[in-house]
């Protein structure tokens, strides 16, 4: 068979939006959040053994947090697709011939002449109607369309490996120069996550990581600044 008459498969970074943006999502907040918080705890004066206390804390809400937050929010947005689905289902039903006279504007819009676009509206409202407007009329796609439980873990399990890196470090360096050690290596810890996102989603690695570094260390000045006056004002 020649090669341009074979079928072949492309991998798309779109098919990955989904975990993707969960995961990078909890890792950053898992970082940013409980090394923030130890810092702040840190720079109260505040003894290292309340200061970890405070970091198993922080993963445990912060985990819990993620996933209830990301299932709520996700869920809405496939309620909202269910509610599109239903309401398209039932315009098919009701008038078929508008359905596929509106499917046809979009191909013409989009640059199809109308016989041509009149004979794509035809063939795929024979084929599957539903899926062609859920496409083409409301952008809902299976690659793209919300998984709420998948959101959910993802962030929940990519918090706490976000937040047990601050974790680790806060147990295996002294007392003396912890917030130091901590804000240095959460800044290496962002770095690394914004280039393997950025790797992952096929996006340029220097903004990436620049964007990611630059409002972790903000969050972890601010939150150490805070600490600190309440520490001296205690």
């Amino acid at each position: 068979m020649p090669r341009s008459l074979k079928s072949h498969l492309e991998a798309h970074r779109s098919d990955r939006i989904g975990w993707l943006r969960a995961a990078v999502l909890g890792a950053n907040d898992g970082i940013v959040s409980t090394a923030s918080l130890m810092i702040g705890v840190a720079a109260a004066g505040t003894d290292p053994a309340a200061v970890l206390t405070s970091g198993v804390a922080g993963l445990v809400a912060g985990a819990m947090s993620m996933a209830a937050g990301e299932y709520v929010s996700v869920h809405s947005q496939a309620d909202t697709e269910s509610a599109d689905l239903a309401r398209e289902r039932a315009e098919l039903a009701a008038d078929p011939a508008a359905e596929q006279r509106e499917l046809q504007a979009i191909y013409v819009a989009r640059g199809l002449d109308t016989p041509l676009a009149a004979q794509v509206a035809a063939q795929l409202m024979r084929h599957d109607p539903l899926g062609a407007h859920a496409r083409d009329e409301l952008g809902i796609s299976s690659q793209l369309s919300a998984r709420p439980v998948q959101a959910a873990l993802a962030s929940a399990a990519s918090f706490a490996v976000g937040a047990a890196l601050p974790l680790g470090v806060a147990l295996l360096m002294p007392g003396r120069g912890l917030v130091l050690w901590m804000a240095g290596t959460s800044l290496l810890f962002l770095a690394a996550l914004g280039a393997v996102a950025a790797r992952a989603g096929g996006a340029p690695l220097a903004p990436a990581t620049a964007r990611v570094a630059f409002w972790g260390a903000l969050a972890m000045a601010i939150t150490a600044g805070a600490g600190h006056l309440f520490g001296a004002l205690a």
